[in-house]
């Protein structure tokens, strides 16, 4: 009978429903698309080397801009402080690599250009172990080639499938920001990290990068590998140490640059994560009481509409409970078909979002069924009222009702 009585009325039932789809949409596109990130997050946030941290001078995430934040007065970690950390650190760690960057750049061989999106690196030799990146073609940098600032650069395997075709690249000299550079080796495909590729790019001597793009302004990132994991801690706390001394920094000062981890990069993705979901909570549940009071309402005119039914039912022998269920399964069922909906048109906005930054496609059942109860919960909340009232009707009034 309330699935009759819904059917009577489609458009209007359609339209009552729809409330409770925006609101389910909401937070189910928001849960799929974290939940599909975070099942890549590890991968995706995996940028060094095992046993591997980074110091520099901002955050990895900061929303504000380094410019625009309190980062922004912190002096430059310098080639000179990078040195003296390696120095001071001697063989307590495996490997200490020094690089800069900056991006936007073109690279040219033989009329072929690459995209204005190119990232150009001046690293050291230790460069390679401590990104977590592996050769595919040729060697990387070697100390001499940094000592002597010589005219050689490492790229990108896109880099190389863009410029070369079929060719060899090694031996080959590319124009990058009207500098030439020869090819020394390539570096095996690293794929993409939430839609951006981690092979676009040019990795030259750091004391080249100097020698052609300057180095007044530029600060460096200092990556330090531990030889296991189990010396990673004290390594950590070690390093911290050093830098504050390398950096002359006295007791009672913060430290004026940053620790970054594939932990510490997890953890804030996970922070982030949750203030967007709290933010998809919030929307949705003010989507779901406007949707609520949309139901009530409606609920109210089909009471209104129906009231000789009711009296028929009644006088028949139709008891007080019969009724109040009939309105409430109708309330609930328009509830519940909204909450349908809107799951499955969420998880297929949320796995489309996953798809273009080729995440796994994931359905957040949790979610769906907290969806579904919660539609429960605001079908018999906001639908009691009008249930009851049709439920209370005198059957001698109701069948007078015209």
């Amino acid at each position: 009978m309330s699935l009759s009585s819904l059917k009577a009325n489609t458009l209007r039932s359609i339209l009552t429903m729809f409330g409770i789809t925006v609101g389910v949409f909401s937070v189910i596109g928001v849960m799929t698309i974290i939940s599909s990130l975070q099942a890549q997050v590890e991968e995706g946030l995996n940028i060094l080397g095992s046993g591997t941290f980074k110091i520099s001078r901002y955050p990895a995430i900061n929303f504000g801009g380094p410019r625009s934040s309190r980062f922004a007065n912190r002096p430059k970690i310098t080639y000179e402080q990078g040195l003296r950390l390696r120095k001071l650190l001697g063989n307590d760690a495996k490997s200490v690599g020094l690089e800069v960057g900056t991006g936007g750049r073109t690279a040219v061989y033989n009329g072929i250009k690459t995209n204005p999106n190119l990232d150009i690196y001046g690293t050291d030799q230790f460069a390679l172990l401590t990104n977590n990146y592996e050769m595919e073609n040729g060697r990387f940098l070697t100390e001499e080639d940094v000592l002597y600032a010589r005219n050689v650069c490492v790229v990108g395997y896109d880099v190389a499938q863009k410029l070369f075709l079929s060719e060899n690249p090694i031996g080959k000299t590319i124009k990058v920001q009207g500098k030439n550079y020869v090819v020394i080796g390539v570096v095996s495909p690293k794929g993409t990290s939430f839609g951006q590729s981690q092979d676009l790019f040019v990795t030259i001597p750091i004391t080249k990068f100097f020698e052609n793009y300057g180095k007044t302004f530029r600060s460096l990132q200092i990556s330090v590998q531990a030889f296991s994991q189990s010396d990673y801690d004290q390594l950590l706390d070690k390093t911290i140490g050093l830098m504050r001394v390398v950096r002359g920094l006295d007791a009672t000062e913060e430290n004026d640059f940053e620790m970054v981890s594939n932990e510490s990069l997890i953890s804030t993705f996970e922070q982030i994560a949750g203030v967007i979901r709290i933010g998809a909570f919030i929307i949705s549940f003010i989507a779901l009481i406007t949707a609520g009071i949309g139901i009530m309402n409606i609920m109210l005119v089909s009471v209104t509409e129906r009231t000789k039914e009711i009296g028929i039912r009644k006088s028949i022998g139709a008891k007080k409970f019969s009724i109040l269920k009939q309105f409430l399964i109708e309330a609930v069922l328009l509830s519940e078909m909204g909450g349908l909906m809107g799951i499955i048109v969420g998880v297929t906005g949320g796995n489309l979002f996953a798809i273009a930054f080729n995440a796994p496609l994931v359905f957040p059942w949790d979610w769906a069924f907290i969806s579904l109860f919660v539609c429960s919960i605001i079908g018999i909340g906001f639908g009691i009222y009008p249930a009851f009232k049709a439920a209370s009707l005198d059957p001698i009034e109701a069948l007078r009702f015209e």
